[in-house]
């Protein structure tokens, strides 16, 4: 079902620093930040050919990773992403197989443009799991 890893998503307390580390100091490829509104989140990726780091930074006051830097206050890894082919079947097949889906259960458009979920880290390691379809 699942396919190639997508990114690694670190949340970070200051997204420019972490941005200027990757670039800087490792020579990556960085982008540009990218507020994502319905996600609550601005993002930044870091290229590495064959897979991205997403940084992740609070946007509101009523962020999700606002609450994951309160535990956190020096960041962390967040999540892992991997690709799919059909979001609906994946998420079809997991709940079949007892998986849990967050939220309605519904995909939602993701910084790539394409539509996400995200899988209950209970069931998967203790590992928030986000699936893409590409």
């Amino acid at each position: 079902m699942i396919g190639r890893l997508n990114h690694v998503a670190i949340v970070v307390p200051d997204l420019d620093a972490a941005a200027a580390l990757y670039r800087d100091t490792l020579g990556a490829k960085v982008s540009a930040p990218q507020p994502l509104e319905d996600h609550g989140v601005t993002t930044v990726f870091v290229d590495l050919g064959n897979t991205r780091i997403e940084l992740l930074h609070p946007l509101g006051d009523d962020s999700p990773i606002g609450r994951f830097l309160e535990r956190h206050p020096d960041g962390g890894m967040h999540h892992v992403c991997y690709e799919v082919d059909d979001i609906l079947a994946a998420r079809d097949q997991l709940q079949a197989q007892g998986g849990r889906v967050l939220g309605d259960g519904e995909p939602r458009t993701g910084a790539h443009g394409k539509p996400v979920l995200f899988l209950h880290p209970k069931d998967f390691c203790g590992t928030l799991v986000e699936i893409e379809q590409v």
